[in-house]
């Protein structure tokens, strides 16, 4: 009787688990095998999603990339004035988009598809915002108007973003949010965070599904080439955890559904259209092999050196050119830069536990 052949005898190493990770140094590990395009320099790239895609954006700009900002600010602001404003944290001033529907709505809203109902919340010191942005412009607003007037400039913007961008660069961030119970309208945060009133009456909590997740993504890529056919996507799953959670669990447990889900979605949505590439920046950081190191004292936040090696695996497979000189293994770990690194990276979510 002829020998039985084994399907896994001719695959390659990166295949194996033993070939490509228990024999490679975790400073080496590269799980990436190919792309479906690359970044030139002259691309104009954006971004959106939670806070870890700041990081990417930070990348960009410090490797001499176009990094996409369609509302910068007033010109007589400084860089670092204007960053603390909310400009440039972002492609525009939306803040964190920690949810598929959200960004969803986004496109909806910036085009006049979608005029939600509730249109300011105040804040305990009688200052108003923007219930989907309640913490992208910091100072707040001295009246409900304002708040409605600088929807249109903010708007205009988003628009702008949508149309000229070669590259968008998202990190899914979370599953669990707050909606409007009239309309559905995509809260960012909580009512009673950062403005607003908790009311069960009037906002829904959602835990949205794997596949709501893979749709609602889908649906905006339609959308994006709607209004820019020529445009690229990159997905990511964020691997800072949720710093809290509505259901009726252990954050641990809540955090481990969340971060699965998102990583299936993100999966579905990178083969059901054309040049949507999956960047495993989630892997890289909570993976087994790297043993935790990635992440600072707290196990949440990602060290300098955990987002060194997220950005090198990025640049190494994303830009023209090739390989980008990092020796990321050979770092050393400065406590106070990683510090001052973190502490620029806007996440909204922590106004979950100062509230």
């Amino acid at each position: 009787m002829a020998e039985s052949l084994n399907p896994y005898r001719s695959l390659p190493d990166h295949r194996f688990w033993r070939k490509s990770i228990s024999n490679v140094p975790p400073f080496a590990i590269d799980p990436m095998i190919s792309v479906p395009f690359k970044i030139a320099p002259n691309d104009k790239v954006a971004t959106g999603g939670s806070c870890f895609a700041q990081r990417i954006a930070q990348g960009l700009q410090a490797s001499g990339f176009h990094y996409f900002v369609a509302e910068p600010g007033p010109q007589n602001l400084s860089t670092e004035a204007a960053y603390e404003q909310g400009f440039g944290v972002y492609s525009a001033r939306y803040g964190n988009l920690y949810t598929t529907l959200q960004l969803m709505q986004l496109f909806d809203r910036a085009y006049g598809k979608f005029k939600p109902k509730l249109e300011y919340w105040q804040r305990p010191d009688g200052r108003f915002v923007d219930p989907y942005r309640p913490q992208a412009v910091p100072e707040g607003f001295a009246t409900p108007e304002e708040v409605v007037a600088d929807r249109e400039p903010h708007f205009a913007a988003v628009r702008r973003v949508f149309e000229e961008l070669d590259v968008f660069v998202f990190t899914f961030g979370l599953t669990e949010g707050w909606l409007v119970k009239k309309d559905g309208a995509a809260l960012q945060l909580a009512p009673g965070v950062s403005g607003g009133e908790f009311d069960t009456d009037k906002y829904l909590f959602r835990n949205a599904r794997p596949h709501e997740v893979a749709a609602e993504f889908i649906n905006f890529v339609d959308r994006l080439r709607s209004v820019n056919p020529k445009s690229k996507v990159i997905v990511s799953v964020s691997p800072v955890p949720m710093i809290a959670t509505y259901e009726n669990r252990h954050v641990l447990v809540s955090n481990s559904y969340t971060k699965s889900a998102l990583r299936c979605a993100a999966d579905e949505v990178a083969s059901a259209r054309p040049n949507i590439s999956y960047f495993p920046s989630y892997e890289m950081c909570t993976g087994s092999v790297n043993g935790a190191q990635h992440y600072n004292d707290d196990q949440r936040t990602i060290s300098e050196t955990g987002v060194n090696v997220v950005m090198k695996l990025f640049f190494d497979h994303y830009t023209e050119g090739g390989r980008r000189r990092s020796n990321v293994h050979s770092l050393k770990i400065d406590v106070a830069r990683e510090s001052a690194e973190a502490a620029k990276v806007v996440c909204d979510e922590e106004a979950i536990e100062a509230a």
